[in-house]
């Protein structure tokens, strides 16, 4: 039987700011009834008849996927009679972090992992991070947990303080680099939040749009309790074809594996994930890495021209986190213009003043941000 989640109790304050203290941990109640719907992500702003609309709301790397991987993909169409057999695809995603192959477990897409730790790990004090990406808490409420949320400071720029996780939480998850803040946090930050009997879960879904995938853990043995997540969704342009995998123990990836179920990850997605752990894929991976950081820093120079646009940094992901007064209205009037944009105020730690945007390509930047002038002069009016 699924166990009952409290209503969350107040956070203690800051008497000098009125805003929750960093590390300050509470139990979280759904989703919904608390203000946060922990199910809304930024494919709901492009669908249907918004499909049409410059999509600044999901952040997966536009262009793509590039026309040699739909051609590997497609290739794999002629053995779809077949079950799908992820030996290669595995030893190429051990062979790219050079681990061992026990250590590698393959899923449909980095969501899939989320739901199968909730089953595996046997928690008794879960902790998520926030802001964060919400599918792990709406995972881990979902298989039971009672899930306690570590909201981090907005005034220390969303930073992970030392102290922040309880000491005898049992299963942590944080993003690095952290959706929708664009934290990228130190590695040795995170490791240090191991714990024997914890186990740490880090998502890295978007490390590889970071060049040099600095502050990554995904090598790492000597990290107990360790497990990464990673995604090809994002930078290869495959969300629709869910590709993702763990990195972890063996025991946990053993432990994951039992839950899962047959043959989760199709043909098409293992020849997708062998073909981009391969050398000339992420020499690819690193210069698209490299073209983001640069148009990421271009839209951040533009926003900055906004007297009221502030902007959360330093960002490292292929996304920005801002904030501006009568975000609600700005957003929908985006839209009348022809913008989509990611809402901040389904993830716990942000509020309705607070939007996402995805790194697009100087032109694109350049348009969105004359639209967003106008609507912010409109709404000065």
């Amino acid at each position: 039987m699924r166990s009952r989640i409290p209503i969350p109790t107040p956070m203690p304050t800051d008497p000098s700011a009125g805003l929750p203290t960093s590390g300050s941990a509470t139990p979280a109640a759904d989703g919904v009834s608390t203000g946060f719907d922990l199910r809304h992500h930024g494919d709901a702003e492009v669908r249907g008849a918004d499909a049409d609309l410059t999509d600044l709301a999901v952040n997966v790397r536009a262009g793509t996927p590039p026309d040699w991987l739909k051609a590997r993909i497609a290739d794999s169409l002629d053995g779809l009679a077949a079950y799908p057999d992820g030996r290669t695809a595995r030893e190429a995603v051990a062979a790219r972090h050079g681990l061992p192959v026990g250590r590698v477990l393959l899923t449909a897409g980095a969501a899939e992992a989320f739901v199968l730790l909730a089953r595996a790990i046997p928690a008794q004090r879960p902790v998520v991070v926030h802001p964060q990406f919400t599918e792990p808490e709406a995972a881990l409420r979902d298989a039971g947990h009672t899930v306690e949320r570590v909201i981090l400071d907005e005034r220390n720029g969303f930073r992970l303080a030392p102290d922040a996780v309880p000491e005898d939480a049992d299963l942590v998850v944080i993003g690095n680099p952290t959706n929708p803040t664009s934290v990228l946090h130190p590695a040795d930050a995170l490791a240090g939040l191991a714990r024997p009997g914890r186990t740490l879960v880090v998502d890295e879904a978007f490390m590889d749009a970071v060049p040099g995938e600095r502050e990554s853990l995904a090598d790492r043995t000597d990290v107990p309790g360790l497990v990464v997540l990673r995604s090809l969704t994002k930078t290869w342009g495959l969300a629709g074809l869910r590709i993702g995998y763990v990195l972890a123990e063996p025991d946990t990836v053993t432990a994951l594996e039992r839950v899962q179920p047959l043959w989760p990850v199709s043909s098409p997605a293992l020849t997708a994930a062998e073909a981009c752990c391969a050398p000339p894929a992420l020499a690819e991976a690193a210069r698209a890495a490299d073209r983001t950081a640069a148009d990421r820093a271009h839209l951040a120079d533009r926003l900055a021209q906004l007297a009221e646009v502030r902007v959360c940094g330093p960002a490292a992901g292929p996304f920005l986190l801002i904030q501006l007064p009568g975000a609600v209205a700005i957003r929908t009037r985006l839209r009348e213009l022809g913008f989509a944009v990611r809402r901040g105020d389904t993830f716990p730690g942000l509020g309705p003043d607070w939007l996402r945007l995805a790194v697009r390509d100087r032109a694109t930047t350049d348009r969105f941000v004359i639209a967003l002038a106008k609507v912010i002069a409109e709404s000065d009016a």
